[in-house]
């Protein structure tokens, strides 16, 4: 690894000699960024082809994504890069405060393979708004999509700038024993784990985007036939294998049964009477295929598959399956699933579902349908995650603008807009004083009375 070695100390030049700290080198950098979607968005499709069996609308969303990020963030960079005055103390004046953010230096950038374009792109973007250098580590899940990252970052940066560097799980725990001066990961919690305990022997600050048992809350009075849709949506898209997908439902069991039913024909509608023949649903990572059809092997010998589930291996396809489940201790619920595969437990009230929530790790999402704005209130006000979404799944990961990331296990540290572009600065206090006004009762021998400076600090 002493080859990375050097290759850190190159790309920590631009910073150190505050090249980067200009909004002319930044936006270059976005410019840059803007070039690859435009002048390789056939290679990207075909790449997420390849990798995820993508259909090009799927796999034309990464592309939207970054451009969209892009966007604002070229938009706001001036605003997001002055400095913001800070009031100074009457005891204090005269003086001048401000905090200025300033870049935090060369940062790892671990990106994942389910969205391998797009989740290794987009902090990237934030990365650079703040003034950092970076070096990419793609997945090597995703092979495709990781050799035409590192080819058109090669063509579109310098080497200083940005750097690519594609290898294996052992390459990429030697790569994180390096000095960065940021982490960003996003993948599981196990591998999340690996790497904070690595970072943190080098102090390295980590941003850990992990994933979750995201559970959906379905209340009587939800429009069943649209939820229905937007739930098959959300656990089909890329073969339900993203972070943001609800993983399991909660339903309120007077709907229960036209719930699976309208379901049933939303994967109808979608895909068709033979899903595994539908252009329209992706394939599986070979790991998530095998560990996805034990499971439901299992359930069918239970008798809890309700429908779907039927498997490809050929194809690594896996159709929509609903399955029942009557406690979240069931082997199913033991990991977030990350594929089609969606488990549906009875509940009697919204409470009954709160406390089932509680009881679980914190998850990345929490999705209710239907509810009075009582309800939605007492659900955010008595529940840890993520985020929230009413009335839909998945989505509220397009607004450029809103922050994006887990809490607990389901990660720390935010994205998205401002937050990226914070989460990849250091904020800077700086005080200015003048030295016409020195007071001597600050220095010793003190002979100030208590009470006063007491007057004074009220």
């Amino acid at each position: 690894m002493s080859s990375d070695v050097f290759q850190l100390n190159e790309l920590l030049k631009p910073v150190s000699t505050g090249e980067t700290r200009t909004e002319k080198w930044r936006r270059m950098q976005l410019s840059r960024l803007k070039s690859i979607t435009e002048e390789h968005e056939e290679e990207i499709l075909q790449a997420l082809s390849a990798d995820l069996g993508k259909p090009p609308t799927e796999a034309f969303f990464e592309v939207i994504a970054i451009r969209q990020e892009l966007a604002l963030t070229s938009k706001k960079l001036a605003k997001w890069m002055r400095p913001k005055a800070v009031n100074v103390p009457i005891f204090l004046q005269p003086g001048k405060a401000r905090v200025q953010n300033e870049p935090l230096g060369c940062v790892l950038i671990i990106g994942p393979w389910n969205y391998p374009f797009m989740l290794t792109l987009q902090p990237l973007i934030s990365a650079l708004a703040a003034g950092n250098t970076a070096v990419l580590k793609p997945s090597e899940y995703a092979p495709a999509t990781s050799n035409l990252i590192a080819k058109v970052i090669e063509r579109h940066f310098p080497k200083d700038i940005v750097r690519v560097l594609e290898g294996d799980s052992d390459f990429s725990e030697r790569l994180v024993a390096n000095k960065f001066d940021h982490i960003f990961f996003t993948g599981g919690s196990k591998v999340g784990a690996k790497v904070m305990e690595s970072a943190a022997k080098n102090l390295t600050p980590v941003t850990l985007e992990l994933g979750g048992k995201n559970p959906a809350i379905i209340l009587k009075d939800a429009d069943i036939e649209i939820t229905a849709k937007r739930l098959i949506w959300g656990k089909s898209i890329n073969c339900g294998q993203t972070c943001l997908a609800p993983n399991h439902l909660l339903v309120d069991e007077s709907i229960k049964e036209s719930l699976i039913r309208y379901m049933g024909k939303a994967i109808e509608d979608f895909y068709g009477e033979y899903p595994l023949k539908s252009n329209s649903l992706g394939k599986m990572n070979a790991r998530q295929f095998v560990k996805l059809k034990s499971l439901l092997q299992e359930a069918n010998l239970n008798n809890k598959v309700i429908l779907g589930g039927e498997c490809d291996e050929q194809n690594q396809k896996i159709s929509p399956a609903l399955i029942e489940i009557n406690s979240m201790s069931e082997p199913l619920m033991a990991e977030e699933l990350f594929g089609p595969i969606l488990p549906i437990k009875s509940i009697s009230n919204l409470e009954d579902a709160l406390l089932s929530i509680r009881n679980q790790p914190k998850p990345l999402a929490i999705y209710m349908f239907g509810g009075t704005e009582a309800q939605k209130q007492f659900l955010i006000t008595t529940t840890n995650s993520g985020g929230v979404c009413f009335n839909d799944v998945v989505i509220q990961a397009a607004i450029p603008e809103m922050p994006f990331g887990g809490v607990g296990q389901s990660g720390m540290g935010s994205y998205h807009g401002y937050s990226g572009f914070e989460n990849f600065s250091h904020k800077k206090a700086i005080l200015e004083r003048p030295f016409w006004l020195d007071i001597n009762f600050r220095y010793p021998p003190y002979k100030i009375d208590i009470s006063f400076i007491r007057k004074i600090l009220n």
